[in-house]
């Protein structure tokens, strides 16, 4: 096994820049006042949305902590992306099942949502290139653990629109409220 500064490097990246959207996403709030009855309420979605980015960060801060050893090599880079697809593969499916929350601007917080689910399935794409290109050699591993760093890093960026986006669209301040009241997002405030 190869020991790299630059594979505790992008571990400590990696791992470092999941709490920036999260904080991003729950200090945004979101949605308006709408009249579909099976759109759950504010704090539901909200839950939801925070359940679910709660359920992946944990996962691949899990996932992760291999790389962040500094001991990448291509069995254990293959493993953390494994795991690290299947968890953002399942955050995709969890955004994707959130619906329209029942506000004002809830469409617009659906498709802000929608976005970002397509975007991720992009990006488990962008893993997957990054672990077959890795070859066998240690070299390999380390820049293919970088690139991987550097989607993460991109999906950062994305959560971080996508709660623009929700901001934006919340002019009653609905979502927001529901954010403060919903219990999965105070666990992840408090963490």
């Amino acid at each position: 096994m190869l020991r790299s500064p630059l594979g505790e490097k992008v571990g400590r990246m990696k791992l470092a820049l999941l709490p920036v959207g999260l904080a991003v996403v729950i200090a945004a709030g979101c949605g308006g006042s709408s009249s579909s009855s099976s759109s759950p309420s504010p704090k539901d979605w909200a839950n939801g949305l925070c359940s679910a980015i709660s359920t992946w960060s944990q996962s691949v801060q899990k996932s992760g902590q291999s790389l962040q050893s500094g001991s990448v090599n291509k069995d254990n880079l293959t493993a953390t992306t494994d795991d690290i697809k299947s968890a953002t593969h399942k955050l995709a499916e969890d955004l994707k099942g959130l619906g329209k929350p029942d506000t004002e601007a809830g469409q617009d917080a659906k498709e802000a949502i929608d976005k970002l689910s397509q975007q991720i399935d992009g990006d488990v794409e962008d893993m997957q290139k990054a672990a077959d290109n890795a070859g066998s050699t240690a070299r390999g591993a380390v820049a293919a653990a970088s690139s991987i760093a550097t989607t993460l890093s991109k999906m950062g960026t994305q959560i971080g629109t996508a709660a623009s986006q929700l901001q934006s669209a919340d002019a009653k301040g609905e979502l927001e409220q529901g954010f403060k009241d919903a219990p999965s997002c105070k666990s992840l405030t408090a963490g």
